[in-house]
């Protein structure tokens, strides 16, 4: 896992990644957090969202996905299921979910430049030494980035 510090938005759109990961719950809201800046810049990513079962516990450790054209190359945003909820206290990220996530990218993204944040240690209040691990772990031998929030 390499680590950079910036704006993983601005760093795909200036075509540092071909796919780039951030974490859903299974509400169809992306109202808080990075998914809500993806709403908003990459409205097909929020429509994949919306193509998907509302309320479906069978959306957890699958993603729906959007490529769209970023001044002429090709970026695919992977909503992944990695929450049920974003109410409630505690933790709210799913690792069983996170490691079945990322297991289905190396799969379907082999090769490519991959790229998220603290996917499930924001919001859904995961423990990132545990997420880190599994996200070693399931994208060995793939060129993929961790990107901190830095504006």
């Amino acid at each position: 896992m390499q680590a950079v510090r910036g704006d993983l938005l601005a760093l795909a759109i200036a075509g540092d990644f071909d796919v780039i990961i951030h974490g859903c719950n299974c509400q169809n809201t992306m109202g808080a957090g990075i998914a809500k800046s993806i709403k908003q810049r990459f409205p097909a990513a929020y429509d994949a969202d919306l193509a998907t079962e509302k309320g479906s516990r069978d959306k957890l450790g699958t993603y729906s996905s959007a490529t769209v054209d970023c001044d002429g190359h090709e970026l695919t945003i992977v909503n992944a299921y990695t929450q049920f909820n974003w109410r409630g206290r505690g933790i709210k990220a799913d690792y069983d979910a996170i490691r079945s996530v990322f297991a289905a990218v190396k799969s379907d993204f082999a090769g490519k430049r991959i790229g998220y944040p603290l996917i499930g240690a924001g919001l859904a209040g995961g423990d990132w030494d545990v997420i880190s691990g599994i996200i070693t772990e399931e994208l060995a031998g793939e060129n993929h980035t961790l990107v901190e929030y830095q504006p």
